[in-house]
């Protein structure tokens, strides 16, 4: 279950300069109900008991394609090491951000000290534990030293007449972007099945919740039954 509170009725703000904005949705229970029960040429105006227990039969048996009929649109701001990863979910659209066609803002991923982390394991059954706090303060120092340096490089070879096109390779994955992103209900739930689950990365599961956030506020039947089936989208 999530438990992030909007800053603003449509938006989590995350990391000092991102956000989760709901930028618009056409998402509710009572349309998976509607979609499911056109197979018998029956339309409800408003949800009952059964329509309940029918979003549950439907999770439950992975019955998807009544909950495709329902549409997300976020605007978000994260770090681009994190939308990278999003972007791997392609049963959506994304537009992003263009670092050609304007200078990109100074914005940078800087970790709080408990993210601060060391990696322990083998590919694929990593786990991770928090470090001292003297190399969670020399870790986070160090984030600060190159990003100020990097950007002051990637700002003065603009000012030396170098396209913004090339002058932007300069900068790290931590440099914010922002990007439109559209989805439907289904992969949606394939979404935070993957991204807000004990081994997702710390920066995109913190996302992922905010995200689940506003599924759960449009879609309350649905999120609970995904919720209940084990997080498995249907």
């Amino acid at each position: 279950m999530t438990g992030i509170e909007a800053s603003e009725p449509h938006q989590i703000e995350l990391f000092e300069h991102g956000f989760v904005r709901l930028d618009d949705a056409m998402a509710s229970d009572l349309s998976v109900v509607n979609s499911a029960r056109v197979s018998f040429a029956v339309r409800k105006e408003a949800m009952g008991d059964k329509d309940a227990g029918l979003i549950r039969f439907l999770m439950r048996e992975r019955h998807g394609s009544p909950f495709e009929h329902n549409s997300f649109r976020f605007h978000i701001r994260a770090p681009i090491f994190v939308a990278r990863e999003w972007f791997r979910h392609r049963f959506s659209s994304f537009n992003e951000e263009s670092g050609r066609y304007h200078q990109l803002e100074g914005d940078f991923y800087i970790p709080e000290p408990e993210a601060v982390r060391s990696q322990v394991g083998k590919p694929g059954s990593y786990s991770f534990e928090p470090v001292d706090p003297a190399l969670a303060d020399d870790t986070i120092a160090t984030f600060e030293r190159v990003y100020k340096e990097l950007y002051a490089e990637y700002q003065a070879l603009m000012d030396k007449g170098v396209a913004k096109e090339l002058a932007r390779a300069l900068l790290p994955f931590g440099v914010f972007t922002q990007f439109y992103w559209t989805v439907n209900a289904r992969s949606l739930m394939n979404f935070l099945s993957l991204r807000n689950a004990v081994a997702a990365q710390y920066e995109i599961r913190a996302y992922a919740d905010a995200v689940e956030t506003f599924f759960s506020q449009k879609m309350p039947v649905t999120h609970r039954s995904f919720v209940d089936s084990g997080r498995t989208p249907p």
